[in-house]
């Protein structure tokens, strides 16, 4: 890390952030991946049009974006404003919070859906992590306490 800058010396301090609010996976077929999240992880979509599903998980919200249907502004209406072009690909991971005695219930619906358990982390503060992948590739994983120092 570098040495901080006289201007960054003279900037105000950071303001403070919360937590991550979203986490976006761009699918390529989103009946697919609508299918996966909702049979096979029990989510329920809160918002959908035909380039993107909402999920609420605990306090955040997982959004799965149709890929290329993000690449132009959008306009919202009712004078709502405008949301930038996104976009993403390859994959990529997301993590979600599970409590420890939920692990097994998790490993035994994936294995019921045919989802295949390709890792498994056992870290040294005691939290235990599976990792799979949904349809389109992306990893994902289940982890519990443990993992990190606010988590």
């Amino acid at each position: 890390m570098s040495k901080p800058s006289e201007s960054d010396l003279d900037s105000p301090p950071c303001p403070r952030l919360r937590s991550v609010l979203e986490t976006a996976l761009y699918v390529a077929d989103m009946a697919r991946a609508r299918a996966f999240f909702e049979e096979v992880m029990g989510l329920e979509p809160f918002n959908a049009d035909h380039r993107f599903t909402a999920y609420q998980v605990g306090p955040s919200v997982l959004l799965l974006f149709l890929e290329g249907e993000t690449l132009e502004t959008v306009v919202l209406p009712d004078d709502m404003g405008t949301i930038p072009p996104h976009d993403g690909r390859g994959w990529v991971h997301m993590a979600l919070a599970i409590d420890r005695e939920e692990l097994g219930a998790w490993e035994t619906r994936l294995g019921a859906h045919g989802v295949e358990i390709e890792g498994r982390t056992h870290w040294p503060k005691g939290g235990e992590s599976l990792y799979f992948r949904d349809p389109d590739g992306h990893l994902l994983e289940l982890a519990t306490p443990g993992i990190w120092p606010n988590y």
